[in-house]
């Protein structure tokens, strides 16, 4: 690995080379270790950092789907088997990133999507929608809960948020990148959001299942993470839903406005404190929030607004947690030293989870770089791995979690490429259904024609 970073520090200083170029010296197979090279750049420590995160969807992809697993770990009773819909798509957008940087080549990433996609093709669905788990070799529902046994409309949203943009990327003129674009339209247009109207109503509903019905009974309502599954649902060419569902249905909760100051910091919209980060990670991976607009938000200024808030309560610290401050900051979802939990300033244990962080650089590059260079350097003994960063840590217990999951390894990938370049914003945002969808839900955006 030492050697590889010698070799393209050399070819940094030939003239001519794009980046990817220069990156495609290197022998694209087995790139991936956890060793840990000092001294780098602040582009050399983002891009070992996204790549060392892609090794999770690539080497530790599940070998017959191609899909992402889980979790890395066992724990809470997951097999090897255990895939996720949701992670995957997240995936999908860290292939397209990989291919553009040169870590692999455009063929073996659009081989490895369509692996993904015939094995989707296959693979249990209900009204064209996905569940939260399947089982990596077969294709089979894995029961996420005692009812949760059938299709998973947010999930599913995750993982054709990725698919759309892979439909974007992938297209040239020959039989693999022809076939993923037929076959992720045809998964695309059968996709029926509007059945998860439950009979017309104006809200969507989370589960539907075959044995269970509507019994999950679970409305999506804002604010959090599920933004871009009302998008979705407004732009399906088949089955879309109503602009009155996104009106009446997500904006209509007691958690929808704020608009109050936390911190000396006002918080647009969503739960006191603004919850847990990830809500400004899932839905802005291929939806680009710099410009967005609608009649109840600047999702700009709200996403920003929520990670500043998030990293002043880390610097106020009021539980005196140990290791808390500037370069050590970032409450969301994740493993924690109890066993998982939805961390946030109102939910506070202690845990640092560097997707926070990491995954917020669009909207905090400066903070997200301290904090980016703290985990790598000063406890990186501790906690970086051969997928990158572990999913969380707990100075305070001296608790360094081993386990890695694809929902938080996904966004640190994708969020650090549209700090970047905008590489995956401008993938999605440029799907001619994407953008009728926004104009039906009355979004003003920069990229909208």
């Amino acid at each position: 690995m030492k050697n590889y970073f010698l070799l393209l520090i050399c070819l940094l200083m030939v003239p001519g080379l794009s980046l990817a170029q220069k990156t495609k010296a290197k022998n694209t197979t087995n790139i991936f270790d956890n060793s840990r090279p000092k001294n780098l750049s602040d582009e050399q420590l983002l891009e070992l950092v996204q790549k060392q995160t892609f090794a999770y969807f690539w080497d530790f992809a599940h070998p017959v789907s191609g899909m992402a697993r889980e979790r890395s770990n066992k724990s809470f009773d997951y097999g090897d088997e255990v895939v996720t819909t949701g992670g995957t798509g997240f995936g999908l957008m860290g292939i397209i990133v990989a291919a553009e940087r040169g870590w692999i080549t455009r063929q073996q990433a659009a081989e490895r999507t369509l692996k993904i996609v015939d094995f989707l093709w296959k693979a249990d669905q209900f009204h064209g929608v996905y569940p939260h788990w399947l089982d990596g070799a077969t294709g089979k529902v894995i029961r996420f809960s005692q009812k949760d046994d059938g299709g998973d409309l947010v999930e599913t949203s995750f993982l054709f948020q990725g698919l759309i943009c892979a439909r974007q990327y992938f297209t040239q003129n020959n039989s693999t990148e022809s076939q993923l674009r037929n076959k992720i339209l045809w998964m695309w247009e059968g996709v029926e959001w509007n059945w998860h109207t439950q009979g017309g109503q104006n809200v969507l509903y989370w589960h539907w299942s075959p044995n269970q019905g509507w019994s999950m009974n679970h409305q999506i309502r804002g604010w959090n993470e599920c933004l871009i599954t009302y998008v979705l649902a407004a732009s399906s060419p088949k089955f879309a839903i109503d602009s009155k569902v996104y009106h009446q249905g997500w904006t209509s909760s007691n958690f929808f406005r704020n608009d109050r100051e936390f911190l000396s910091i006002k918080l647009p919209l969503g739960f006191d404190y603004g919850g847990p980060l990830f809500f400004s990670h899932y839905s802005f991976l291929g939806l680009n929030p710099k410009g967005l607009k609608d009649q109840y938000a600047d999702y700009w200024q709200q996403n920003l607004n929520h990670t500043l808030i998030n990293r002043a309560y880390c610097l106020q610290n009021p539980k005196k947690f140990k290791g808390y401050g500037p370069n050590s900051w970032g409450l969301t979802a994740s493993d924690n030293h109890q066993g998982y939990g939805a961390h946030s300033p109102t939910e506070d244990l202690g845990v640092i989870t560097p997707t926070a962080a990491l995954s917020a650089f669009p909207y905090t590059p400066e903070y997200s770089m301290q904090a980016l260079k703290h985990f790598y350097n000063d406890l990186g003994d501790k906690i970086w791995s051969k997928y990158g960063f572990v999913d969380a840590f707990n100075e305070t217990e001296n608790w360094y979690a081993k386990s890695h999951l694809a929902i938080d390894q996904g966004p640190i990938i994708v969020m650090i490429e549209n700090y970047r370049t905008g590489l995956i914003w401008k993938l999605f945002m440029s799907s001619p259904d994407v953008q009728q969808g926004l104009k039906k839900l009355g979004f003003q955006s920069p990229e909208l024609k």
